[in-house]
């Protein structure tokens, strides 16, 4: 009898552990599918959301319109092409002021005013080019060196502006195309509500995301222009100053060769 209640037991227990493998089991493979659906589209949300940073700025422009966005990339282009043949102009009209000094002062004391200007002349640069308006007219008075040193000076400051100006117009001009397609977006999204008669997000969602996009991209070619103009005129600041530094010391330098 005790044999007859154990095998009992031992069925039941069997039973019971073999019950709630298949409940577990069906229970991991239905979390298993769960689990490789939510993989799925969490894999789907996330290769929405990964888009590089390109592919984003991509479908952001096109979602915002050909008509301004297309004007607003124009001013970009142009901005930056401005920009670049500024920086690359200023960069090479750089030169070591203090040596090129240095070497027409000694030209002049060994070889005169025609050895000082054939230092010059193999000398890129505006202070180079300031140097040999004013050696060349040394022979007269100090007064005559000076009037072509100073007027000279404002002409490679006028080379050295050459089309900045323009940066300064596409800096304005984006921002401004950017708030006039917001303004268009948004009349765009109320025409629609009036010919609907009634105000339903579907409709002016569009409106507004276009009207939105137009603004936020005519920011940022705002700030990436500005950036490159206060470089430019930075330099060209730092040019300047070197310039006149500069004069100072050829007037210098002529006063003590003219003694």
């Amino acid at each position: 009898m005790k044999r007859l209640f154990s095998i009992l037991a031992i069925a039941c227990i069997m039973a019971f552990g073999t019950a709630n493998a298949t409940t577990n089991a069906a229970m991991a493979t239905a979390t298993t599918v769960v689990l490789t659906q939510d993989d799925s589209t969490a894999d789907a949300t996330a290769d929405a959301e990964n888009l590089t940073f390109h592919q984003e700025l991509k479908k952001r422009f096109i979602e915002g319109g050909p008509g301004f966005m297309g004007i607003v990339l124009l001013c970009l282009i142009l901005g930056l092409a401005i920009a670049i043949e500024r920086i690359i102009f200023l960069n090479l009209s750089t030169t070591n002021s203090k040596k090129l000094t240095q070497d027409v002062e000694e030209a002049l004391q060994s070889g005169g005013l025609e050895a000082a200007k054939e230092v010059c002349r193999n000398t890129k640069g505006p202070v180079a080019s300031i140097f040999y308006q004013g050696l060349d007219r040394a022979d007269g008075d100090l007064e005559s060196a000076e009037k072509a040193v100073v007027a000279y000076g404002g002409v490679q400051m006028g080379q050295l502006e050459k089309n900045v100006s323009w940066i300064s117009l596409f800096i304005a001009l984006a921002p401004m195309l950017g708030f006039m397609g917001t303004v268009i977006g948004m009349i765009q999204a109320f025409d629609k509500i009036e010919a609907a008669g009634d105000m339903q997000p579907s409709l002016v969602a569009g409106g507004i995301k276009v009207a939105l996009l137009t603004t936020v991209f005519g920011l940022i070619v705002a700030i990436i222009l500005q950036i490159f103009y206060n470089y430019i005129i930075a330099k060209i600041d730092s040019i300047v100053n070197d310039m006149e530094d500069s004069s100072i010391n050829l007037m210098d330098m002529l006063s003590k060769y003219k003694k």
